[in-house]
């Protein structure tokens, strides 16, 4: 996700929280929240995938 994509999601819900929001604008905000959190889900799947537990009572066997 972009810094303009993260920023506009930050500008609507400003928008959303002072003056209100339009359908559109509204779908809009959906719509980008949903890809950052498929990003942020992305993100951490990857490096759940990536990690190594090492048990210590194995090592000395």
């Amino acid at each position: 996700m972009t810094q303009e994509k993260i920023a506009r999601i930050n500008e609507l819900a400003r928008k959303q929280r002072t003056i209100g929001l339009t359908l559109e604008e509204k779908a809009e905000q959906q719509a980008l929240r949903d890809e950052y959190r498929a990003g942020v889900v992305r993100n951490l799947t990857s490096q759940l995938d990536n990690i190594e537990i090492v048990d210590k009572t194995e090592e000395g066997k």
